[in-house]
This record gives C-alpha cells, sequence and structure tokens, in this order.
C-alpha cells in the first residue's frame, strides 16, 4: 500500500491494483462561493495531475473536497465514487461514471472495497463521507474522515490498519470547532487500534488569506498526537508525509478471517 499526499486533504492511494485519487485541490485557487474576500487559499508549489487513475473519491461536495477547478481539469470519463453532495457536483460537471454511496454502502473495484461511513456534518441537516478501503488480498483496511468527525458505531470495524484524520484543531468563535484534531485522532486509535496514523489537513505548500482568518483557531498537530499516544502506551506510528512523496506503509498483514 502506498500513498502520496499533495497538500491539504489531497491524496493518492494505491491499494491493490487500484490508484484512488481523493479529494482533490490541485490546479487554481479555493474559495467557498466565490468570497475571495473571505477566504481564498492558492498553492505555492504548482504540481502535475497525477495519471493513470483508476477512480476519484470524494468525501464531500464542498469546494475543498470537490475542487471544481481541478475537476473540471480532470478526465470525465475516470469513475467517480462519492457522498450525494459530492456526486452531485461532478455530474453537473460532465462526469459520466458516478457512483453515489450513501452510508453503509459499499463498492467493490478490482482487488479493493470502499465502504461510506457517517463523516462530518455540513449545516443541520447533512452528513458527509467518512471511508473505509479494504484491500482483498491482504486485509488491510484504512479509514480516512478528514474533518475528524466520526460515529461511535466505527468501532465495529476495527482493527483498522491506517487511519488518516486530521490533527491540527481549527475552530470558530461562537461555532466552536470546525475540524476535530487531537480529540478526534485519539478517540481513533482507541477505537481503531491502527498500526500507522497519518495527518490530513494540514498544508505545507498553500498560502491563505481573507477575512476568516482573522478568527480561525488552530491548535494540536501531529506532534501533539505522538505525544499523546506515547503516553497512553500505545506504539502506533505516527508518519509525517511530504508533500508529492510516494510513501510506502510499513504494514504487516493481518490475518483474514476464514469463510464460514
Amino acid at each position: 500500500m502506498y500513498v502520496t499526499w499533495f497538500d491539504n486533504n489531497s491524496w493518492l492511494w494505491e491499494i491493490a491494483d487500484q490508484r484512488i485519487l481523493v479529494d482533490p485541490w490541485l490546479v487554481g485557487a479555493l474559495t467557498f462561493g466565490n468570497a475571495s474576500w473571505l477566504f481564498k487559499g492558492e498553492k505555492t508549489t504548482p504540481r502535475p495531475l497525477p495519471d493513470a487513475i483508476d477512480v476519484i473519491l470524494l468525501s464531500q461536495g464542498l469546494e475543498d473536497h470537490a475542487h471544481p477547478e481541478t475537476l473540471r481539469a480532470l478526465d470525465k470519463t475516470i469513475p467517480v465514487i462519492g457522498s450525494p453532495n459530492a456526486i452531485k457536483v461532478v455530474r453537473e460537471l460532465g462526469f459520466t461514471d458516478t457512483t453515489v454511496l450513501e452510508h453503509g454502502q459499499e463498492q467493490t473495484l478490482a482487488g479493493v472495497t470502499i465502504k461510506a461511513v457517517p463523516g462530518s456534518p455540513i449545516g443541520p441537516t447533512l452528513l458527509e463521507n467518512g471511508y473505509i478501503v479494504t484491500e482483498a488480498a491482504t486485509g488491510l483496511k484504512l479509514f480516512y474522515e478528514p474533518h475528524g468527525y466520526h460515529q461511535a458505531d466505527l468501532k465495529a470495524e476495527a482493527p483498522i490498519d491506517v487511519v488518516i484524520t486530521p490533527m491540527m484543531n481549527l475552530a470558530l468563535p461562537l461555532v466552536g470547532p470546525i475540524i476535530r484534531g487531537s480529540k478526534g485522532a485519539a478517540e481513533l486509535a482507541d477505537w481503531l487500534q491502527p498500526q500507522i496514523m497519518l495527518p490530513t489537513t494540514d498544508a505545507q505548500e498553500t498560502a491563505y488569506e481573507g477575512l476568516l482568518l482573522s478568527v480561525l483557531k488552530a491548535s494540536g498537530g501531529a506532534q501533539q498526537v505522538r505525544d499523546q499516544l506515547a503516553a497512553a502506551g500505545k506504539s502506533i506510528q505516527v508518519l509525517d508525509p511530504s508533500v508529492g512523496d510516494r510513501q510506502a506503509l510499513p504494514l504487516t498483514p493481518r490475518p483474514i478471517a476464514a469463510e464460514v
């Protein structure tokens, strides 16, 4: 299993024979509702679009996960799997092979199964997706959710070998946390017993501006999570990916349960 981090929440996972592009923001600026005065992000180091993509996986329909300019630049025949809100976005952009995954539903590809689980609350009524990706040949599992939100039912999926979750906390006055970093990561470590954890959401090659930055409060981070796990006596590796580096994950396969 290999992962490549493209900064923020954008990833390329290589699992079995599948190259899975996740929540890609790779070209152009990021704004919400074209309100650049409120919030704008721009890449400081342009990177090419990855090639030979087998499937695009989208956790949310918001612009930082279903980034319109990046999606417009990608081949519209690439299959897309996503939350209902995300699939609505890609269909409007012209993608022709799209699959909605509701919570609890699965999609099987060559050697890989993708299962949607409850993820981030977006507003009072919308609950977006997290994902569990299982490699059939080894039984290895990966969990991803980009805002640090997950429900206790996830415990039933343990053990999960790789957890990709935010480790930085972001909060707004009066609103509270919009990204549950260190607390969410600690919960997942307890619930899922992973071998490896990787941070997402943070940025190394992105510049931000806008009014929202003056009120966003950031804290925590990968080192804090690493210290928390060590204090709790957990031997979980917390890796620090570098943007653009293809990283082999040093995983020990778990025994695969025999079919009855």
